[in-house]
């Protein structure tokens, strides 16, 4: 894999030495991707490169599952040694310490999630790194770009861009109820989707859109929802619903799950939360950061300081 024949720089040829020893220890682009914090798609591009540089399909189907080639097998233990070397050589030295840390860190997030981080991190930087400054912001950049340049540090929320570079991480997995107030009619008796179709909805978008996975779900059993507000923010949505008659969806924990923050704003308002009598797709709560923060080390404590205050285990 040398520069010359693949076009490419030192830096990128480690990079691919990398992403080769996953692929193949992993034996599966999914996972090699899970290992190396980047998305499926963006390992499949890696592979595919590593395929025309080495002339080899390296990986292929078998049944169910990827197989290596003879040349892969032959180059495993050679690449895992390069990688080892690479660590070694490449291996950061001693830690920051964030008491001593003067840094400004920006993370863009939703409201809901704003409100879950700000006071644990807040009571953290208060704590640990008393020099840190948090600013948050709401989701008003693109995040892949607005990473790419420097104006945010880390995005924190449901991750749907899969830029190449994009180091992604999820951090907690939620199911999204009906919230309503207390002696809500949809409280009494069982809860049918024809019943919660017929209530008023207000809808929580950024972008102004009145549909969503919730609408697909009913359509599926010809069945309609009454949207007659659309909020670009998740604590309005739910203030109105504790004062009126409107539901909204909000996340909480999985059955049988620990709590998270992401989960008490709700409660706080005095809401009820419902089981939705529909199949959802989970929400998935993540964080995304430019790879040139990733051995940072007043970046690595804010990355953990957003594990700790989510709960999220080591």
């Amino acid at each position: 894999m040398s520069s010359s024949s693949s076009g490419t720089g030192p830096v990128n040829d480690a990079n691919l030495a990398v992403a080769l020893d996953a692929l193949l220890t992993e034996q599966s682009v999914t996972r090699a991707a899970a290992r190396l914090h980047t998305s499926p798609a963006a390992m499949s591009r890696t592979l595919a490169r590593l395929r025309r540089i080495l002339q080899d399909p390296l990986l292929v189907r078998a049944g169910q599952r990827m197989v290596p080639t003879p040349r892969a097998q032959a180059l495993r233990e050679e690449t895992a040694e390069v990688v080892r070397r690479l660590g070694a050589l490449l291996a950061p030295g001693a830690g920051v310490d964030p008491a001593v840390l003067r840094s400004t860190f920006t993370l863009q997030a939703a409201d809901l999630v704003e409100a879950a981080l700000a006071p644990g991190m807040s009571r953290l930087a208060r704590e640990e790194a008393p020099g840190i400054s948090l600013r948050f912001r709401a989701e008003d950049l693109e995040a892949g770009p607005a990473l790419r340049e420097g104006r945010i540090d880390l995005e924190v929320g449901s991750i749907d861009h899969v830029d190449p570079e994009t180091q992604v991480e999820e951090l907690v997995t939620l199911r999204m109820a009906a919230a309503v107030r207390h002696g809500h009619p949809l409280a009494e008796g069982e809860l049918t989707a024809e019943r919660f179709a017929s209530a008023e909805h207000v809808v929580v978008s950024r972008r102004g859109r009145f549909a969503g996975p919730l609408d697909a779900a009913l359509a599926e059993k010809g069945l309609r929802r009454r949207v007659t507000v659309v909020l670009p923010s998740h604590m309005a949505a739910m203030i109105l619903s504790a004062r009126s008659d409107y539901v909204c969806l909000t996340p909480t924990a999985l059955v049988g799950a620990a709590a998270s923050p992401l989960t008490d704003a709700a409660t706080a308002l005095g809401l009820r939360l419902l089981d939705i009598p529909l199949p959802l797709p989970p929400l998935t709560i993540g964080m995304a950061w430019h790879p040139r923060h990733a051995a940072d080390g007043g970046h690595r404590w804010l990355r953990e300081a957003v594990r700790r205050t989510l709960r999220v285990p080591g």
